[in-house]
């Protein structure tokens, strides 16, 4: 996902890219790798405002999970929104060895917001970027749906689509010394 910079101009231009599975795979950890299962769809649009670099743009497409509940898999869409403004780099390097080195790589870094940044060299590269923002996007806990029953404890039974005769275990109360002590004291009286 390269975009020419010689090639934005004062008039906004359009490009699209397509991130595949395989794309995903190999900028990811291994827990997620498995999300991206089609391809997903980038489009970008850019344009100078005097020297600075805007772009505007989005991801969409369908990521799948496993529901943490009841661990079904499950098929969400995706539609991820992205601005950015980025001023020429110039002399300027970034203080971190990191983000110097992912100027010269991918022709842009980002300052401490996703939103602000600088750009040099010949072309942008959104590869990193789009991945950090799907990212960015993906739930911390994966739900099939907000009212999931998820699995029985005892049985393993998907609560969803079938019910058990299971009895959930009631965890003691820290309270249940101070309930003894009341019933000893009512026996007394």
């Amino acid at each position: 996902m390269k975009i020419p910079i010689d090639r934005i101009t004062e008039s906004p231009e359009s490009w699209s890219f397509e991130a595949t599975p395989d794309w995903w795979r190999e900028r990811c950890d291994a827990e997620v790798r498995e999300a991206v299962a089609e391809p997903l769809g980038v489009t970008a649009r850019a344009h100078r405002m005097a020297d600075d670099l805007y772009l505007e743009g989005e991801v969409q497409g369908g990521l799948s999970f496993v529901c943490g509940r009841c661990l079904t898999r499950y098929r969400a869409p995706v539609r991820e929104s992205f601005r950015l403004v980025l001023e020429p780099a110039g002399s300027r390097v970034p203080a971190d060895p990191e983000g110097a080195a992912t100027l010269v790589r991918e022709g842009l870094v980002l300052g401490d917001e996703l939103e602000s940044g600088w750009f040099g060299g010949t072309e942008l590269g959104l590869d990193s970027f789009v991945a950090e923002l799907l990212m960015l996007g993906l739930p911390v806990q994966p739900l099939c749906r907000e009212d999931c029953k998820g699995l029985c404890p005892r049985c393993g039974v998907d609560r969803n689509t079938e019910s058990c005769d299971c009895q959930e275990p009631r965890p003691a109360s820290p309270f249940a010394v101070l309930e003894a002590l009341r019933d000893r004291d009512q026996e007394t009286t």
